[in-house]
């Protein structure tokens, strides 16, 4: 540092910070030797605090205005270091401005994909990824348990932890939720919110308060995408045979002269053959076959006996084997039936001459 820097750190009495960058987190403020003039003027500006450092100790904090540095205004610095009310000799004292205001559009994703259980495909791997935000919520928690001695603090010094510790948790919540994968694309609102809520206390830990996550995609490999784009293309075909004579009645409609004259004359009598196809498989080859007879089954002495066709019941009625009383069943019926109850058999009894005495 040459003589003219040297002077100008004596004699300038104003401390301030302006930020010009986008991811600046903690600023010290240089000056010669650390070397404070008693009186000095300290203007912290919205969306910012200053922290004042004596010998590696922590002092007074400054929320936003103007402030002339005498006893009076360092209450900590002036009981740690024992000063006299009007000390008026220069001080060394670090003096670090903390940015408070939002950080935004920070990046978090999946380093590997996840692996879930899907209750409609099964074993499936996702990947997942979206932006968040944050800001300091506690300066004097932020400064020791993050930045130290660090003089311009970034957030690309804290954003890979944070980007780590985010995807931990999103993969035990995803485990946990248990949502199928066609419905993760409705759910993406509710899930950052769950996120945002569940991070908070380790946030809090560092100083620093997670203000909003975004789910901005939930993603599967490009091999199930392709196979489930193609079960999708599937449903909207439907049937295949009639979207194929669908293209082919287009075509027809649609040819031109030349070339194009040619293929719908082509399509015309591929589907023409295709047709008196189906109507050839259409034609019954086979007689239908014999219409199926009622068939009954009969309780006979804690037994059943059947299956039985309506002659071979007929006969034993008219032969006493059955009596109206008897229990029979037929799958028209839901229980075992007496005999005569049986819509069926009733009329056979009628026409049956009554047992001899």
């Amino acid at each position: 540092m040459g003589l003219f820097d040297w002077l100008f750190g004596e004699f300038v009495d104003v401390i301030e910070w302006t930020d010009d960058s986008n991811d600046t987190l903690v600023y010290r403020f240089e000056r010669h030797d650390h070397a404070i003039k008693y009186g000095a003027m300290l203007t912290v500006r919205e969306s910012q605090v200053a922290v004042l450092v004596n010998e590696g100790r922590l002092a007074d904090l400054y929320e936003p205005g103007l402030y002339r540095l005498e006893t009076n205004n360092m209450p900590i610095l002036s009981t740690l270091e024992n000063w006299p009310h009007g000390f008026k000799s220069p001080f060394k004292v670090d003096v670090y401005f903390l940015n408070m205001r939002r950080f935004t559009d920070l990046k978090w994703g999946t380093k590997h994909p996840l692996m879930l259980r899907d209750p409609e495909f099964g074993p499936v791997r996702l990947r997942a990824f979206g932006t968040y935000g944050l800001r300091i919520k506690e300066p004097i928690t932020f400064l020791k348990e993050i930045v130290g001695t660090d003089g311009h603090f970034q957030t690309g010094e804290i954003t890979g932890q944070l980007r780590n510790l985010i995807a931990s948790r999103f993969a035990s919540i995803m485990g946990e939720a248990n949502i199928p994968i066609l419905d993760l694309a409705a759910n993406y609102d509710d899930l950052g919110q769950f996120v945002t809520a569940k991070l908070q206390p380790e946030f809090a830990e560092y100083g620093l308060e997670l203000t909003k996550l975004l789910v901005e995609n939930i993603s599967l490999p490009d091999e199930v995408e392709k196979a489930l784009d193609q079960r999708t293309s599937m449903g909207m075909v439907g049937n295949l045979r009639q979207y194929t004579q669908f293209q082919a009645a287009r075509s027809l409609t649609t040819g031109g002269s030349g070339a194009s004259d040619g293929l719908a004359m082509g399509a015309g009598i591929a589907m023409g053959q295709q047709l008196g196809k189906q109507i050839t498989q259409s034609a019954p080859t086979q007689p239908p076959p014999l219409p199926s007879t009622q068939s009954f089954y009969i309780a006979r002495e804690g037994k059943r006996l059947g299956p039985l066709d309506l002659a071979t019941v007929e006969a034993k009625i008219r032969s006493g084997d059955i009596r109206p009383d008897t229990l029979v069943w037929t799958p028209s019926l839901e229980e075992w039936t007496p005999a005569k109850q049986v819509s069926e058999l009733a009329p056979l009894f009628s026409s049956q001459p009554p047992p001899l005495p």
